[in-house]
């Protein structure tokens, strides 16, 4: 097995943590201007979009579940998760050697940063504290958005919506986002290693 570049290991540490960065300064600079919980900006922008309209506001919300609002009130599993996801990144990428690819250490990158970014606040290190002065164990979700959706109604009847709120998210849920949707459709798309030989 070829051993992985040390310019892998590089790329993923320096892009890992600017998007980790990149995240929870987001976090503290919307949550210290705005305040908590559900303080809305004076900002928003909106247009319309397909057959109805995309707008993004900025409104500060603690999540103690998954992405986008899933399983609340198990913080500390996903808060275990993350860490063992985060070890089994770097297994795969430099223990393993996967990390040789260029376009899966980036991804990694990605999904390592959001992980990390949504476990910081998870254990409370945010310093934010509820109404009786105890630390909340929840992530700070910020970025609220409204997009055209639809209604599906069985048997055979769907509607398109002009507005869906969806749910309130931050930049590690983008990373970890962005990062999955993109590994899993490389991996759909990927030549086989026998016709790549070839």
């Amino acid at each position: 097995m070829n051993p992985v570049p040390k310019s892998r290991v590089w790329v993923y540490s320096l892009l890992g943590l600017s998007l980790l960065t990149l995240d929870l300064v987001s976090k503290s600079w919307v949550f210290d201007e705005l305040g908590y919980e559900y303080r809305s900006s004076d900002w928003k922008w909106e247009s319309p979009f397909l057959w109805g309209r995309f707008a993004i506001t900025l409104r500060t919300s603690f999540n103690r579940g998954a992405l986008f609002g899933l399983g609340q009130g198990y913080a500390w599993l996903f808060a275990l998760l993350s860490v063992v996801a985060f070890g089994g990144i770097l297994y795969w990428l430099f223990r393993r050697g996967e990390a040789r690819s260029l376009w899966a250490t980036i991804l990694m990158a990605f999904i390592s940063a959001g992980a990390l970014g949504n476990l910081y606040d998870r254990l409370g290190l945010h310093g934010c504290l509820d109404a009786t002065g105890k630390r909340l164990f929840a992530v700070r979700d910020f970025v609220d958005c409204t997009i055209p959706g639809v209604r599906y109604t069985p048997p055979f009847r769907v509607e398109l919506l002009p507005e869906y709120d969806w749910p309130i998210f931050n930049f590690a849920d983008t990373f970890l986002v962005v990062g999955t949707t993109s590994l899993v459709v490389t991996g759909l798309f990927a030549k086989p290693p026998e016709e790549a030989a070839t």
